[in-house]
């Protein structure tokens, strides 16, 4: 048995902790053939029915005649390892996450068991990637699978390419809770990290004492851990990490994680820079090079957009230029070369199409049509030749 038909059936390591009643109902609701997402979580809330949510934000209500209480909550507790200074539990030898809500006298109120998981190939669209050493970060909304991704990376890099890899894991999010970790990541070491307050501290320690070619971190969100990523790029380790960020965009106009897409400051042009660019003398530029090559964003559990190189893309984000990024369809089972493909797109025309720069567009464009040329211009940089 794999490791990836162990997860599946991992499941009933969390549901036998539950009724039976509970148990059968949640195992017909998931096998019906008309349940066609994935279950991501399963709630428990002082006061409320149990309640099932699926990929795409979809809830299911198991039973309005059940109703959570105390006593539900107590006992669940009781069958689960101690709760971190996190609000997190798990049980060993599963990717499952158990995180507690609590109320103003620090009671547990309710409990979110979040089903994890892991997919051998659903990385095979970056394989070149992550074998030539680049680094990379995923983002997206909560729920689309980054963390699986950075699974899938750790047990590539340290099996398929022999490279040293350590996880830096906080809460255990990504291989598991228990001293051993989860056979999903591979021959990946693992450092694990007690609160996500310690985390950059942790990320610099993995690269001072143990070291690793590869470091993969989860959910870098703060100063500090954005500050050890460009200490660890800087060091020449392969990073492969994640962030909360819907979009590129999003990401670049965060105050607290644009050091990843390279910083972002004012920049005052002298007047005729400022003529040729066809800006104002205020602008917002690049500071440096990003700590990462490329940039993956997920659009959904199947779907995500490429960025890279990623300085390019953000600094036509900067100059408002239009941004294209590369569009892979099945993130899961795309093919290799899918996300090889060049970057630049290609204009329909058979004419050669020109990117301007200090030069006036209407009198090139006349140049053109008077010397009956058959060439063009182009207001995207991406699109000339």
């Amino acid at each position: 048995m794999t490791f990836c038909e162990k997860n599946k059936t991992s499941l009933d390591t969390i549901l036998c902790l539950l009724p039976k009643k509970l148990q059968s109902h949640i195992h017909t609701i998931i096998n019906e053939p008309s349940t066609n997402k994935e279950l991501i979580e399963i709630v428990f809330d002082f006061g409320f029915s149990p309640a099932l949510r699926f990929q795409g934000g979809e809830e299911l209500i198991l039973d309005d005649q059940e109703i959570i209480d105390i006593a539900f909550l107590e006992t669940l507790c009781k069958n689960l390892p101690p709760f971190g200074g996190d609000n997190r539990s798990g049980l060993d030898g599963t990717l499952h996450r158990i995180s507690a809500l609590r109320n103003r006298l620090n009671e547990i109120i309710g409990l979110t068991i979040r089903i994890g998981r892991a997919f051998e190939g659903s990385l095979e669209a970056l394989s070149k990637a992550l074998e030539s050493g680049e680094n990379i970060l995923f983002i997206g909304p909560p729920g689309l699978g980054k963390t699986t991704k950075l699974r899938e990376a750790a047990r590539l890099l340290s099996t398929q390419y022999k490279k040293r890899v350590l996880i830096v894991d906080t809460s255990n999010e990504i291989a598991g809770p228990g001293n051993i970790p989860h056979p999903c990541i591979g021959r990946a070491r693992r450092l694990q990290v007690s609160c996500p307050d310690k985390q950059g501290a942790a990320m610099i320690e993995a690269v001072e004492n143990h070291m690793p070619e590869v470091i993969i971190v989860d959910e870098i969100g703060s100063a500090d851990k954005v500050a050890a990523a460009l200490t660890i790029a800087q060091r020449g380790v392969q990073l492969i990490a994640t962030a909360h960020a819907s979009s590129l965009s999003t990401l670049i106009k965060n105050p607290m994680l644009n050091d990843l897409t390279g910083g972002i400051a004012p920049v005052i042009l002298g007047d005729e820079e400022a003529r040729l660019r066809g800006t104002q003398k205020t602008v917002l530029e690049r500071q440096c090079s990003p700590p990462f090559d490329s940039l993956v964003e997920l659009k959904s559990e199947n779907s995500a957009l490429l960025y890279s190189p990623l300085e390019k893309y953000v600094d036509s984000y900067l100059r408002d230029l239009p941004i294209d990024p590369m569009p892979i369809e099945d993130i899961r089972n795309a093919s290799t070369h899918t996300m090889r493909q060049p970057i630049l797109e290609q204009h329909d025309s058979a004419d050669t199409a020109f990117y301007l720069f200090g030069l006036n567009q209407a009198e090139v464009q006349e140049s053109i049509d008077r010397l009956n040329l058959e060439a063009s211009v182009s207001p995207n940089i991406g699109c000339a030749d």
